[in-house]
């Protein structure tokens, strides 16, 4: 290996590092990052749904593959201490039925893989938003805070 290969490969996994210790000293910023974009993907998906913007292929894929990024991310990042402040959303529920919540996370994101797989068209891009929007709601409704 040349020096330089090395300086990137120790730079790309120093980066790595820095961020899952960042993740795990203060996961609540990084929880609601992730949640945002999939908020964000989720309003594209929406939109193109409803008509309100014309099916794009390259988004529905990008929409999908967020949502798995997301989902493989998240359970680690609800450690003990982060059950509260950063005005965290989750609720108590998400510590102590931890095997659900995990469950929810890998189904989303089994769903959101199948989904990006089958998209082909508008048709299938509705179909495949459904499902995989049912998780979002499901796991909402049960795990994070309601909003008044």
């Amino acid at each position: 290996m040349t020096l330089r290969i090395v300086l990137a490969v120790a730079a790309v996994t120093l980066g790595v590092v820095a961020v899952a210790v960042a993740a795990q000293s203060d996961p609540i910023p990084a929880r609601k990052a992730l949640m945002k974009a999939n908020g964000d993907q989720a309003k594209i998906g929406s939109a193109m749904v409803k008509g309100d913007a014309p099916f794009d292929l390259a988004k529905a894929q990008t929409i999908f593959v967020t949502f798995v990024d997301a989902a493989n991310k998240m359970p680690n990042l609800f450690p003990e201490n982060s059950k509260t402040g950063g005005e965290t959303a989750a609720t108590p529920k998400v510590w102590e039925e931890p095997a659900d919540f995990k469950a929810r996370f890998a189904k989303f994101a089994g769903d959101s893989k199948a989904a990006g797989e089958m998209v082909k068209d508008l048709a299938t891009f509705k179909e495949a938003f459904a499902v995989v929007a049912k998780n979002c709601g499901g796991c909402h409704e049960l795990y994070r805070v309601k909003k008044s």
